[in-house]
C-alpha cells in the first residue's frame, strides 16, 4: 500500500438502516429541488425541458457524489461503478464531478476508528504496534487506510473497513436502483434482478477482507516472475475479516504520469494492458475494478505497484472465449463475425440488432478501422470516441431494445473500459494488437 494522505474531513458514518435510508430520502428531495429549478429555468429560456437534462445537472450530479461520499459502503461503490463505466459516455463537467467518487470519501472520526479497532484487535491494541497513524492516507468506499509499523519495525498499510457496511449492501443495492427507477433513466420493463444479485454478491466478497487477503497473496504468486510490478504481501497477524494488514510500498499516484516521458507512459500501459490479457486469457481469475487509485508508480524502480484484490473474481472459460472470439474476428477485420460474436456472448442483443443494425455496423466499421491499425494505437486519439458516443446513444433512446449482458461480461468489460479510460488519461500508445496476439490461438487453453 502506498501513502496518499486525504485531505477531507472526518465523519461519522452512518451505519443504521433508518440512518442510511434518511440519507436517500433526503438525497431523493434534493435533486427533486434540482430538477424543478432546472425544468423551470429551461421554460423560461423557451425550451422544453427533458427529465435527462433536468436530472442530470452539475448541481445534482454534485448532490449525489457528495451524499455517496458521505454514506460510503456499496452506495458509493455504486456510483463508483457509474463514473468508471459510463467513461467518455458522460458529458465532461458531469464526468469531472463523478470523478470526486473515484478519489477520496469522507473518513471516520477517531473515536469511531477506535471503536472499531477494539472491536477487531482487542482493547489493548496500541501495544501491539510500535506506532500508528490516526489520519487516514487514503479514505475509499467500503474502507480506509492508516500507515502503521509493527513492534519489529516493518511498515505496514491497515485498512479498516467502515461500520455497518456489510450489512447495509443489500439495502444501499435496492435503494440506488429504487433511484434510478424514480429517476425515469431505467425502463420499468427492464429486469435489473439478475444484476442487482450480483452486485450484492461481489460487493459482500469486497467486504471480506480475509478473502481480499487470500486474493492478494494469490497474485502475488502468479506475478512473483513479473518485475515489472510489485504486489503487497499480507501480515496475516493483524488481518481479520473487517481488517486487513499488507506490507507499506512506496509510489506515486498513477496520474501523476500525465506529465511524464512518451516512453515512460507507454511502458506503464504496456505492463497493464498485458496484466489485463493474462488475466484473461491465462490466469483465469480477474481484479475487476480499474480504479484509478488502486495503481501506484515507482519512479525509482519504473515498477508499479497493484493495490485492492477484493473484486478479483474468477472468469468463465466462456467470457474468455467470447473475448478471444470478438478479438479475432475483429483483427481479421470482419464486420459480420464480430457482430456475430457479440450477439453470441451478450455484448447486444437481439432486437437492437434488427431495430438498429445500421448504426451498429457503422460503429464497429470505426472500431474495427481502430484495431486493424498498423502499428500502436494512440489511446490519446479520442477523435472517433464522439462519433461512437453519439451513435450509441442515439441507440439507448429506444429503450424497447434495451438488454443487459451477461454479469460475468460486465465485470471483465468494466476492467478492460478503465483500463482504457486510463491509457486515454496518460495518452499512451501500445502495440494492442501485437499483446493480444499471442491469445489469440484457439488451440491455446488459458489457465482457468
Amino acid at each position: 500500500m502506498t501513502d496518499d494522505r486525504t485531505t477531507r474531513r472526518g465523519r461519522t458514518v452512518p451505519r443504521g438502516r433508518l440512518s442510511r435510508l434518511g440519507h436517500f430520502g433526503r438525497l431523493a428531495s434534493g435533486v427533486a429541488g434540482g430538477m424543478v429549478a432546472e425544468g423551470a429555468r429551461r421554460l423560461a429560456d423557451g425550451e422544453r425541458p427533458r427529465m435527462r437534462d433536468m436530472l442530470l445537472t452539475p448541481g445534482n450530479v454534485g448532490k449525489v457524489a457528495e451524499r455517496l461520499s458521505h454514506l460510503r459502503g456499496a452506495a458509493m461503490k455504486l456510483g463508483q461503478m457509474i463514473s468508471m463505466d459510463a467513461g467518455d459516455m458522460l458529458p465532461p463537467e458531469l464526468a469531472e464531478i463523478m470523478a470526486q467518487l473515484r478519489d477520496n470519501a469522507d473518513h471516520m472520526r477517531p473515536a469511531q476508528l477506535n471503536r472499531v479497532l477494539e472491536q477487531q484487535w482487542g482493547k489493548d491494541w496500541r501495544t501491539r504496534l510500535r506506532r500508528f497513524d490516526a489520519i487516514p492516507i487514503a479514505a475509499a468506499s467500503i474502507g480506509q487506510v492508516h500507515r502503521a509499523t509493527t513492534l519489529e519495525g516493518r511498515e505496514l498499510a491497515i485498512k479498516v473497513q467502515y461500520p455497518g457496511v456489510r450489512e447495509s449492501i443489500d439495502a444501499d443495492v435496492d435503494n440506488v436502483a429504487t433511484l434510478l427507477r424514480m429517476s425515469g433513466l431505467l425502463p420499468r420493463e427492464l429486469d435489473i434482478g439478475p444484476l442487482l444479485a450480483d452486485a450484492k454478491r461481489q460487493l459482500a466478497e469486497e467486504a471480506d477482507y480475509e478473502r481480499e487477503g487470500a486474493q492478494m497473496k494469490l497474485f502475488g504468486e502468479l506475478l512473483a516472475g513479473t518485475p515489472e510490478v510489485s504486489v503487497p504481501e499480507l501480515e496475516e497477524q493483524f488481518t481479520t475479516d473487517r481488517v486487513l494488514a499488507m506490507s507499506f510500498l512506496p509510489g506515486k499516484p498513477i496520474e501523476s504520469l500525465v506529465g511524464a516521458p512518451q516512453d515512460t507512459r507507454d511502458a506503464v500501459m504496456h505492463t497493464l494492458i498485458s496484466l489485463v490479457l493474462r488475466e484473461l486469457f491465462e490466469f483465469g481469475v480477474m481484479q475487476t475494478d480499474p480504479n484509478f487509485a488502486n495503481y501506484r508508480y515507482q519512479p525509482e524502480t519504473g515498477r508499479l505497484v497493484l493495490l485492492d484484490f477484493g473484486a478479483a473474481r474468477a472468469i468463465e472459460p466462456l467470457t474468455s472465449d467470447a473475448y478471444r472470439r470478438l478479438l479475432q474476428a475483429g483483427f481479421a477485420g470482419d464486420r459480420d463475425a464480430v457482430r456475430h460474436a457479440a450477439v453470441e456472448a451478450g455484448f447486444i442483443g437481439s432486437g437492437a440488432v434488427s431495430g438498429h443494425r445500421e448504426r451498429i455496423d457503422r460503429i464497429l466499421e470505426i472500431i474495427i478501422g481502430e484495431m486493424t491499425r498498423e502499428g500502436p494505437f494512440d489511446f490519446g486519439d479520442r477523435q472517433f470516441v464522439s462519433v461512437v458516443r453519439d451513435e450509441s446513444m442515439e441507440m439507448a433512446a429506444d429503450r424497447a431494445t434495451w438488454h443487459i449482458p451477461p454479469s460475468d461480461l460486465l465485470f471483465v468489460q468494466r476492467k478492460i473500459s478503465g483500463t482504457a479510460l486510463l491509457a486515454a488519461r496518460l495518452k499512451a500508445r501500445v502495440d494492442v494488437r501485437s499483446l493480444a496476439s499471442q491469445w489469440l490461438d484457439d488451440a491455446r487453453v488459458s489457465a482457468g
